[in-house]
Parts: structure tokens; sequence; C-alpha cells
């Protein structure tokens, strides 16, 4: 088990190397999305690792904000104590949003944190349980406009269509600059049709699947995308590395990935008028060599069994792996991918022996890693099809 998750963390490692090679020249990086805290789901994002990758990967500032805690009650109060305690003790590398719960007391914490240094509001429907058409959404709009801070709402998984109501607010209060969070997978189709090219809302990266990417750079503005990992979810270099091999993938220049991986977003921090949308670059069809898309499909359904904690019984990630043999690809990317199959196959045959649940963590988020590198090479790597 250890030389396994050590052969892992040596492959992990060499991907540092890619990312330096993706990267623009003297890059500006800003991620648009992390927490810090314990959620009640068991993930923890603590301040001494958080720092430690923003000194590895040369990320310069992130907007940052408390999980979904255990003492969120009353009014998230205590976690957001502890959100403008990590700001501070950062010296303005960790900017610090209020995070919100409609039923408990959400414009007198909000006032009460921004009075104290909270530069932005988070919002979080699935979470909180509330649904965009929530009267109690306006005068927090309406405070974002009045005191010119962005709100980061969550736009992923477990949502409703929200676009409809998410524009009658912005309607209503131009003013409030709105960041949708994981690329608005919620309802990107809804909320495209009536943001993209639309000054002042963004989209932000933090997205498991690459295709996602792909489907927002062709319908969203560079100007309008923000890269966010997500941390502790989203992890390094991957993150940063998916939004960039995306948005490569999709035709932006190196000036629009700068946009894209740290100007926008620092522009907001500043409290800068955002830069007017130019048209999505993407393009209308996702074209791949038949055997990479079969990886990305196999990839795709072994991740939702790593991720519920399944055995591979259905054998995907193995069906992943006799792909790779296939010479009439792409076999450079394929080698490549075949060789971080590999490892992730000799973790996750580890996993059903673990019993301590930290270990198990460890094991399955070094699985889910290395099976995520391989699908973001298999949708975005530079072949024809």
């Amino acid at each position: 088990m250890e030389d396994a998750l050590e052969r892992a963390q040596r492959l992990l490692a060499t991907y540092d190397d890619e990312l330096r090679r993706e990267l623009p020249s003297e890059p500006s990086i800003f991620d648009a999305h992390v927490h810090l805290g314990d959620d009640i789901d068991g993930f923890r994002g603590v301040y001494e690792d958080l720092i430690a990758v923003l000194d590895k990967y040369g990320i310069e500032r992130c907007f940052m904000f408390c999980m979904d805690e255990a003492d969120r009650h009353p009014a998230f109060r205590a976690p957001n104590d502890r959100t403008l305690a990590h700001a501070q003790r950062s010296n303005g590398r960790l900017i610090p949003f209020v995070r919100l719960d409609l039923g408990e007391g959400p414009i007198e914490e909000a006032r009460r944190c921004l009075d104290a240094g909270a530069r932005g509001i988070k919002l979080h429907p699935r979470a909180q349980r509330f649904l965009l058409n929530d009267e109690r959404l306006r005068p927090v709009f309406a405070l974002a406009a009045e005191r010119r801070v962005p709100i980061l709402i969550h736009g992923g998984r477990g949502l409703p269509p929200i676009a409809d109501e998410l524009a009658r607010l912005v309607d209503l209060y131009p003013d409030a600059q709105l960041i949708i969070a994981h690329a608005g997978i919620a309802d990107l189709a809804g909320l495209a049709e009536r943001f993209a090219r639309r000054s002042g809302v963004f989209f932000d990266t933090s997205v498991w699947s690459p295709v996602d990417l792909l489907d927002l750079f062709r319908q969203v503005s560079p100007e309008q995308i923000l890269f966010a990992s997500d941390y502790p979810y989203g992890q390094e270099p991957a993150s940063l590395l998916i939004a960039i091999k995306a948005a490569k993938a999709s035709g932006l220049d190196e000036r629009e990935v700068r946009l894209v991986i740290g100007e926008n977003v620092a522009r907001i921090a500043a409290g800068q008028p955002p830069l007017e949308p130019s048209p999505p670059r993407g393009p209308e069809l996702f074209a791949r060599p038949l055997v990479l898309a079969r990886i990305h499909q196999y990839l795709s359904m072994a991740t939702s069994l790593l991720w519920t904690r399944q055995p591979d019984t259905i054998g995907l990630l193995g069906l992943a792996l006799n792909a790779t043999a296939e010479r009439n690809g792409a076999p450079a990317e394929l080698d490549r991918i075949k060789e971080l199959l590999v490892g992730a196959r000799d973790l996750w045959r580890t996993i059903p022996e673990v019993d301590d649940p930290q270990e198990l963590r460890q094991l399955t988020r070094a699985t889910f890693r290395l099976i995520h590198l391989a699908d973001i090479w298999a949708v975005t790597s530079d072949v024809r099809a």
C-alpha cells in the first residue's frame, strides 16, 4: 500500500512541471474560490496547507470563505469570525467573504462582517436549502450593490434551473457583481443565454469535467471567466491545468489565458470595472479520436464509483486502461494516460484494505487525482480527431 501511494505521489509531482510548461510567461494567478474550515461532509480546509499550496504554485491571492460547518448556527457567525481571522493572518493574500444563511439574520451578519473587513458575500442555495426566487435574496443583493462587493453563489450540482431568477436579481441590482461558481453547470445553457457578454457577471472554473469547461468557453466570454480551485475539494496542479488546457483547447490566446487565471478576478478585488466582454472562443463541436472519447467515458463512470466509495466491480478503470493499448489515436497521450491509470489502479486495489478514515481519504483522493489528470489529457490534448 505504501509503495503504491509513494509511486502515485511521485507521478503526481511530475505534473508540476507540466503546469509550468502550460502557464503563460510571468503569470499573475488569483484563485476565486477556496474554503477554510471543517465541513460537515468531512472535508477540511487547513490554513497552513492552503498557504503552502499558494506558495508552491505561485498563486498570489484568493477569495476565501468558510465551509458548511458544524457550528454554523447561528448565522455562520463563528465560522465567519474564523474567516476574518485567517484573512488578517494572511496579510492580504486571503480575501474574506462572509457566508450567509437566509434564515438567520443574513443582513445583520453581512453588515457585521463587511464592517470588519469582509470583501464579498458567499451564498450556497443547496447547502442552506433555499431557492433563487426567495424574497430574502433581494436585500442581500441590495447590500452587495450598496457596498460594491461581489456575490459568489453556488451554481453546481444539486440545484434546479436558476438562470431566470438570477437574471431578475441582476436586473434589479446591476451594481452587485455576481460570480457563478462551478461554471454554472446546474443551468449552463440558461445562464449563458442570459449572462454571456454581460458585464459584471462571471463564472468560475471549479468543475471536475473538462467537457464542462469546454462548453463554458464556447458560450461565455474570456473576460467573464475566473480560475477557481474550490480548495480543499479541488487540488493543484489539476485545478490550474484543467482551466488552462481547456482555455487553450478553446482557442484562447496567451493574453486571454492571463485574464482567466488572474487578471479578471484581480479587477474585482481592486474594485475596478469589469472589462467589456468579447465573443466566446470555443468551437461548437467536440472532436476527439474515438479512443480518447472512450477513455473519457469510462473515467467519468469510474469517478462516480470512487466518489461514493464503491469498488470498481464493473471494471471501468480496466476498460480505460486497456483502451490505451490502441495505437491509432494519439500514442504519446495514450502512454501518458496509461501511466496515470496504472497508478490509479494500484491505489484503488488497496482501498478495501483500509479501515482508518483519514488514510482512506488520502488514498481515495490520490486515486481521484490520477484519474482526473488522465481525463484532462484525454479531453484537452492537442491531437487530431
